[in-house]
C-alpha cells in the first residue's frame, strides 16, 4: 500500500468563471467539465488540467484571509516575463518576490481574485537542496526520488 500521488487540488473560490479566465488565459488550462446547473457534488464546480495535475474549482466562501499557504507550479526560466504579462492583464494581485540564494529558482506569486497564493516557479527540490548546502554547509539528506 501507497501513495502514488496527487489526485487533485481543489479551491473555492466565489466566480467559477473569473477563475476560469485566470486558470485558462493566465495559466494555460485546459478546461474538462463545467457541472453548471446541476452540481454533482457540494456546489457547482469546473475541473481543469494544468500541468498534469487537475485541479477542481468549486462555487463557495473562499479564505477569508491570505496567507504563505500555496500552490507551486513548475516553470521554465524563460517562460516568467509572459506568464506575468498574462497574469497582469487579467489583474490578479503579483506579490513581490521573497528574498532568495542564488541556485534556487526564480519564482512569481500571485494571489488570485479569492485570497489563494499561487507561486510559478523555476528550480526543483534538487537545485533548492544543493543550493541551501552550498551556502549554509549544510548535512542535507536527498530523497531517494530526486
Amino acid at each position: 500500500m501507497s501513495i502514488t500521488g496527487i489526485s487533485h487540488l481543489t479551491f473555492v473560490v466565489h466566480d467559477l468563471d473569473r477563475t476560469a479566465r485566470l486558470l485558462v488565459e493566465g495559466l494555460g488550462a485546459r478546461e474538462v467539465y463545467d457541472s453548471g446547473d446541476r452540481p454533482h457534488s457540494l456546489s457547482r464546480e469546473k475541473f481543469f488540467v494544468l500541468g498534469g495535475v487537475w485541479i477542481a474549482t468549486m462555487e463557495g466562501e473562499p479564505p477569508a484571509e491570505r496567507s504563505y499557504r500555496h500552490v507551486a507550479f513548475q516553470v521554465a526560466a524563460g517562460d516568467l516575463p509572459d506568464y506575468r504579462a498574462r497574469l497582469e492583464r487579467i489583474g490578479v494581485d503579483i506579490r513581490p518576490p521573497r528574498p532568495r540564494i542564488e541556485g534556487e529558482g526564480e519564482s512569481l506569486y500571485f494571489h488570485d481574485f479569492d485570497n489563494h497564493l499561487f507561486e510559478l516557479h523555476t528550480g526543483t527540490l534538487a537545485s533548492r537542496l544543493a543550493a541551501y548546502a552550498s551556502v549554509l554547509h549544510a548535512r542535507i539528506r536527498a530523497p531517494s526520488a530526486l
